[in-house]
């Protein structure tokens, strides 16, 4: 897999943050708390992305549906 690199400047505060961060859930670095946060932020903005599509939140609601039916039985 290749990999890409994205420079960015961070103000003191967010990088000691940032550090705070990274410390406390045990990652190796900030650079990799930062790896793990925007890989979070991604998947959640690609759900969001898919739940605007109708094909998409079909199978969420699908599930809903049948749990809504067995509530009911």
């Amino acid at each position: 897999m290749s990999e890409k690199t994205v420079s960015i400047e961070l103000p003191d505060e967010l990088w000691s943050a940032l550090e705070q961060v990274a410390r406390e859930l045990g990652y190796m670095s900030p650079e990799q708390a930062a790896t793990a946060g925007l890989a979070e932020w991604i998947m959640r903005r690609k759900s969001e992305i898919e739940d605007r599509d109708p094909s998409q939140r079909y199978f969420v609601n699908e599930a809903l549906d049948d749990l809504e039916v067995k509530k009911k039985n």
